[in-house]
């Protein structure tokens, strides 16, 4: 199977850009109420993924600029590149990529960022729609049980 069947494309996807300030990240992720985020560069790359655990720890970090950590105030000068980890955590697929890579992934991940063959970010597949997808399946048989109703969100 063709995991495009499963992908929503970045025109229907919140994301960020890298040089968005962490205000301007918060803000659009309070809005969207996305507790993670795809992070991409102005040239449409796909960068990383940033979740609201990544901001509470850079802001808590003592080490920053060797004051007690970064202020509210300071969230309009930084910017989210600033707090990426440079060990991405969230893993992009290709859109030529297996099942199995893409299950492998969603099993660690909320949603799986999906990258053609030069980089560029064209969207995510969620978990949800995976599940989804295999559940319907699992009940699709001749036996008695329904599936269950599913709504998107």
């Amino acid at each position: 199977m063709n995991i495009a069947f499963f992908l929503t494309l970045k025109k229907d996807v919140a994301y960020l850009y890298d040089d968005y300030t962490i205000r301007q990240s918060l803000e659009k992720m309070k809005r969207h109420g996305y507790s993670s985020i795809p992070v991409i560069s102005r040239d449409g790359k796909y960068v990383s993924t940033v979740t609201e655990g990544d901001f509470l720890w850079y802001m808590l970090d003592e080490s920053v600029e060797d004051t007690d950590g970064v202020s509210i105030y300071d969230a309009e000068e930084l910017r989210l590149r600033d707090i990426i980890k440079k060990k991405d955590r969230f893993t992009a697929v290709r859109i030529t990529a297996s099942m199995e890579e893409l299950i492998e992934l969603a099993m660690n991940q909320n949603f799986v960022p999906v990258v053609d063959d030069m980089g560029t970010f064209i969207g995510i597949i969620t978990r949800r729609v995976i599940i989804q997808y295999f559940a319907i399946k699992a009940f699709d048989s001749e036996s008695e049980l329904k599936p269950p109703s599913f709504s998107e969100k």
